[in-house]
């Protein structure tokens, strides 16, 4: 197609535009159609792309702002706050994963180094594709989407920790091994003091001067996230190292979410270009030699990699049913592993055959694991009864004197609903045994007559330490239908005489709810629709009669808060 190069852009978003639509359609995230857009307008197929310095400084530019809102989005108070087991998990996943991938790149006859390049993009998995599926279905603010979070962020300060390491020392230089590393650090600590400087004397003054309007807020950004970007690279690092150091700079300020809300537009379309530009350098002409290694890597990420986060979560003694929910959105490798892969191509190290085969991989596990991801309760529920062998008999569960035998309800949830239910059973003289899984809601409570301890609504193990024969109503605020089926055949099991109650978030859920034998069903969202609706009626009352006002007695009548209302 002979055309200049404004109309040629033009056609690639347009087809560009047309993968996402198929990909949305399949429930597909749009990198795996960025990818195939790369690929088809590449060398490999129509040829209308190849790589030039327009394609290749915008791919950059993606790279950059994506680096940068990553260290925006660096909160290392999550890792604090869901305990060691983000860290020691993260660790071991990486540590077990790079192992097992460089032991099986090494079986198929690959060179130590092309084998760690292929262990290592075996090891990440996509922050972005992970925070919008758990966000999409839900999970992300429960326990297991809050460990898989933090997680991740392991996972990318690791990463770019090694994209350091190979920008330092993956050229060949003439100096000793001792120089280069004493240069390094001595650079590296000249840029994190410089760094420290700026967030100290400048930072906080300049984005409020900034921070005035919106649109130098983000111009602000994208200029501080390049030319840091620039000066990293200038000193022998990576550009991508100064875009997610520059991100970290930022991620103490006020500012950081509205900024990284208004980056994330440009942070896709810009993305487009980095998968073109890889896209038109891939050479897929032995990719057919490459399929049985690409089977086998495909399998290790999509099966391999969260079974060695159940494994690690399971010896933490945490509950089967969250080691799987954390380790399944892990299922896919990440766009840092295919930024690895071109780094590595850039200098040397390996060839497009290597850099095929792990974008190949890449393809073919982010598509397959947002489909685990999507129907993870089902394949949970197919698989159960294999998983169990790895539950601690002894996991995590309440000592018998932490429990207060005269307890009025035995309360399952912390959150938002459930902190509510037990305020108002503890306000009224009741003694409330709280039961949840997150160290950092049972860290945080600090009500009088209300006692926390750890444990799952899933675990019959769990409900044997627990007053089940002293306490008149067991209350779950949780509101997964699983877990509260999971809750009702435990308390069945054990012959609970008193009163059950659960949640339901929706009408077909409480009716799945009452068939199980569930006494009570609490539906948050429809008492809010009640409430509101009461509201709403007499305030046109009100203004029709306007017989009161706000303020007098009748105006002052207020329907009862239905988080308050769970007996």
């Amino acid at each position: 197609m002979d055309l200049h190069d404004f109309a040629l852009i033009a056609v690639i978003l347009a087809i560009a535009a047309a993968a996402g639509l198929v990909a949305t359609r399949l429930r597909q995230p749009m990198i795996v159609a960025f990818i195939g857009v790369g690929v088809l307008v590449g060398p490999t197929g129509t040829g209308w792309v190849v790589a030039d310095s327009t394609i290749e400084l915008l791919a950059r530019m993606g790279i950059a702002i994506l680096l940068f809102l990553v260290g925006l989005r660096l909160d290392m108070h999550l890792i604090r706050t869901t305990g060691p087991v983000a860290l020691i998990t993260g660790l071991g996943q990486v540590l077990f994963t790079a192992v097992i991938g460089y032991l099986l790149a090494v079986g198929f006859d690959m060179d130590t180094v092309a084998a760690l390049y292929v262990a290592l993009a075996l090891t990440f998995s996509s922050t972005i594709i992970i925070v919008k599926l758990l966000s999409d279905t839900r999970e992300l603010e429960q326990i297991h989407g809050r460990i898989a979070v933090g997680l991740l962020i392991v996972q990318d300060i690791i990463v770019v920790l090694v994209m350091i390491a190979i920008n330092a020392f993956g050229q060949r230089t003439d100096d000793t091994m001792t120089v280069s590393i004493v240069l390094v650090v001595a650079k590296g600590l000249g840029l994190m003091a410089g760094i420290a400087l700026l967030m100290k004397f400048v930072l906080p003054w300049l984005l409020n001067q900034v921070a005035r309007s919106q649109e130098l807020l983000v111009l602000f950004g994208v200029a501080y996230a390049v030319s840091v970007a620039a000066v990293t690279e200038t000193l022998g690092f990576s550009s991508e190292v100064g875009a997610f150091v520059a991100g970290v700079s930022l991620a103490s300020t006020p500012y950081r979410d509205a900024l990284g809300a208004r980056l994330v537009s440009l942070r896709d379309f810009l993305l487009l270009f980095f998968f073109l530009d890889l896209g038109a350098g891939l050479d897929f002409a032995d990719a057919a030699g490459h399929l049985p290694e690409a089977v086998i890597f495909s399998l290790f990420v999509l099966v391999g990699k969260p079974l060695i986060v159940v494994v690690i979560m399971s010896a933490m003694r945490y509950p089967v049913r969250i080691g799987f929910a954390t380790g399944l959105p892990l299922a896919q490798i990440s766009e840092f592993s295919l930024i690895l892969a071109a780094l590595g191509l850039s200098l040397g190290h390996i060839t497009n055959a290597t850099v095929s085969l792990i974008t190949v991989i890449g393809l073919v596990t982010i598509g397959g694991s947002t489909y685990l991801i999507l129907y993870s309760h089902r394949i949970y529920r197919r698989i159960e009864r294999w998983l169990r062998v790895l539950e601690w008999t002894g996991s995590r569960r309440a000592e018998p004197a932490e429990a207060d035998r005269a307890v009025y309800a035995i309360l399952y949830g912390l959150g938002r609903f459930g902190r509510h239910v037990a305020d108002q059973l503890s306000a009224a003289g009741h003694r409330v045994l709280a039961v949840d899984f997150d160290p950092h809601r049972l860290a945080a409570n600090n009500r009088e007559g209300i006692t926390a301890v750890f444990g799952s609504a899933e675990d019959l193990h769990f409900l044997e330490s627990l007053p089940l024969a002293q306490a008149r109503f067991v209350i779950s605020t949780i509101p997964l239908l699983d877990v509260n089926m999971a809750l009702l055949h435990g308390l069945r099991h054990h012959g609970y005489p008193g009163h059950v109650v659960v949640t339901a978030h929706t009408p077909h859920d409480a009716d799945q709810l009452r068939y199980a034998g569930a006494e009570f069903i609490l539906e948050p969202f429809s008492l809010a629709a009640e409430a509101a609706s009461e509201v709403f009626t007499r305030l046109a009352g009100n203004e029709d009669g306007g017989a009161t006002h706000p303020g007098t007695e009748a105006g002052d009548r207020r329907p009862k808060d239905p988080d308050q209302s769970p007996t």
